[in-house]
């Protein structure tokens, strides 16, 4: 299958619409069970406070489901998005907004898929964070 998105309705430049959510600890703690990593830095805040952090932090894997959840939501079909290359770059804690979003970068009419420039960003205390950067997509449009 192919994204309801039409390869004719978008250009380079275009950027896809921003997806954030509110990071909370059952979701953390739902990700870590359906995932099977347990690591109590992602489940115990006194250990994450042991090793620096001022309590748990989300799973560097969750920041991604997120960013694949903008660009699955954008495209209308999962099916659509054909490859992912993340950069893992900074923590996310509690509470926190996360905000997923990029820009497409290149179009291919032969085979109607386009290369995104993907992120996924936190603002803390004034200074943008980017969780995920220098990363990109390939979807196919139909």
């Amino acid at each position: 299958m192919t994204a309801q998105l039409s390869f004719e309705d978008v250009k380079v430049g275009d950027e896809i619409p921003e997806h954030s959510k509110v990071v909370k600890r059952e979701d953390v703690k739902a990700y870590a069970d359906a995932s099977g990593d347990q690591n109590p830095l992602h489940q115990d805040d006194s250990f994450a406070q042991m090793v620096g952090f001022p309590g748990i932090i989300a799973h560097g894997m969750f920041t991604m489901a997120h960013l694949t959840s903008a660009l699955t939501r954008w495209l209308g079909d999962p099916a659509a998005l054909k490859a992912v290359n993340a950069q893992m770059r900074a923590v996310v804690f509690m509470d926190e907004t996360i905000e997923a979003g990029g820009t497409i970068a290149g179009l291919d009419p032969e085979t109607k898929r386009a290369k995104l420039d993907v992120w996924v960003r936190v603002e803390r205390a004034g200074v943008t964070e980017y969780p995920i950067k220098n990363s990109t997509a390939e979807v196919e449009l139909a």
